[in-house]
C-alpha cells in the first residue's frame, strides 16, 4: 500500500512538472467546420491579414499555420491545426500559448476564468464566424473526371497573388476585349484563366488570362497580347459557384479528391467563367468550370 501510494504520488508530481513546465501550450479552443481545409487555410490567412496584431510566423503546410497575436504587453503563440473529417468538414484545434505568461496562465487556469482564457475564446469565435459567414458564400461540387477541352486563344500574363486573380483579370479584360473586337477576331467560346505557376507556400500565381479565338493568318500585335494552342487533356473537374475571388477554393477540393482517390495531378488549374461579375446578381448563381489536368506517366 506504501509503495503503491508512493508511485501515485511520483506521477502526481511528474505530471505537475510536465503541466507548469513541459507542456507546449496554456490552453487549447476546438471546433467543427463546414468545409475542407484549404478554405480554412485561405480564410485564416485572410482574417490574419485584416488584424494589425497578427502576423504568420509559420506554415508547416496546408494544415499546420502558426500565428503571432500581440495584445498590449502580451504575444501570443496560435498555432493553428486543421484536420479533415469527412470532404465537407474538418475540426480545427487551436492550441495558445503566452510567450511571456505561460507559467501564470497554467497556474491561474485551472482555478480561474482568467482574462487570456476569455481573449483567447473571442478569438478564436471571433474567426470561426467569419468562416462561416464564408463559407454560405460559395459552393464547390466535384464532378470526376473529364476531358479538358482543346482551343486556340489569344492571352495576357499576370503575376499576382491567389486573392488578387479576379482584380488582375479585371484590370486586363479592357485590353484583350478592345483589342480583340477592334480588329474583329471572332470569339469561340468563354474567357478563362490557365494557372502556369502556383507557389503553395505563399499564395502567388502566375496565369494566362485567355479569350479563345477562331485561328486566323491576320491576328493583332500587341506587347502584352499572345497567342497559344490549349490541347486536350484528362482532367479532374469541379463546378464552383461564388465570386471569383475565392473560386481557388475548388483548387483545394480537387486536390483532397485526387489525394483520396490515387491521383497524379498536374497542381495547375485552368478556371472558366461564365458570368460577367460586372452585371453583378447574386455570386452564388454566378458559374466556373475548374479543372485540374490529371498527370500522365510520361510526365
Amino acid at each position: 500500500m506504501k509503495k503503491t501510494f508512493l508511485v501515485l504520488i511520483a506521477l502526481l508530481f511528474m505530471g505537475v512538472l510536465w503541466y507548469l513546465f513541459v507542456k507546449p501550450y496554456d490552453y487549447i479552443v476546438t471546433f467543427k467546420a463546414r468545409t475542407f481545409p484549404g478554405a480554412i487555410n485561405q480564410s485564416l490567412k485572410i482574417w490574419g491579414n485584416s488584424l494589425k496584431e497578427a502576423q504568420l510566423i509559420n506554415q508547416e503546410d496546408l494544415t499546420h499555420l502558426t500565428y503571432n497575436l500581440t495584445f498590449n504587453d502580451s504575444t501570443y503563440l496560435y498555432q493553428w491545426n486543421i484536420i479533415p473529417l469527412t470532404d465537407s468538414t474538418s475540426k480545427v484545434e487551436v492550441y495558445v500559448k503566452d510567450i511571456r505568461h505561460s507559467l501564470k496562465n497554467k497556474i491561474a487556469i485551472p482555478f480561474s476564468n482568467t482574462d487570456f482564457e476569455k481573449r483567447t475564446i473571442k478569438t478564436v469565435k471571433d474567426f470561426n464566424e467569419k468562416l462561416n459567414e464564408h463559407i454560405d458564400k460559395f459552393r464547390v461540387k466535384i464532378i470526376g473526371e473529364d476531358e479538358l477541352f482543346a482551343t486556340y486563344c489569344a492571352y495576357v500574363t499576370v503575376k499576382t497573388t491567389q486573392f488578387g486573380k479576379a482584380q488582375g483579370m479585371m484590370y486586363n479584360y479592357p485590353l484583350l476585349n478592345t483589342i480583340l473586337a477592334n480588329n474583329g477576331i471572332e470569339l469561340n467560346g468563354r474567357p478563362f484563366v490557365e494557372v502556369t505557376e502556383w507557389d503553395r507556400e505563399t499564395d502567388s500565381i502566375q496565369f494566362d488570362f485567355c479569350y479563345p479565338i477562331i485561328k486566323s493568318d491576320s491576328l493583332p500585335q500587341h506587347p502584352d497580347l499572345k497567342y497559344k494552342q490549349i490541347n486536350s487533356k484528362k482532367a479532374l473537374k469541379a463546378i464552383y459557384n461564388g465570386n471569383y475571388i475565392t473560386s481557388d477554393r475548388a483548387w483545394y477540393a480537387l486536390l483532397d479528391y485526387a489525394a483520396k482517390n490515387n491521383q497524379e495531378l498536374e497542381e495547375l488549374p485552368i478556371e472558366v467563367f461564365f458570368n460577367n461579375p460586372n452585371m453583378g446578381g447574386n455570386e452564388l448563381s454566378w458559374k466556373a468550370e475548374i479543372y485540374m489536368p490529371i498527370r500522365t506517366q510520361n510526365e
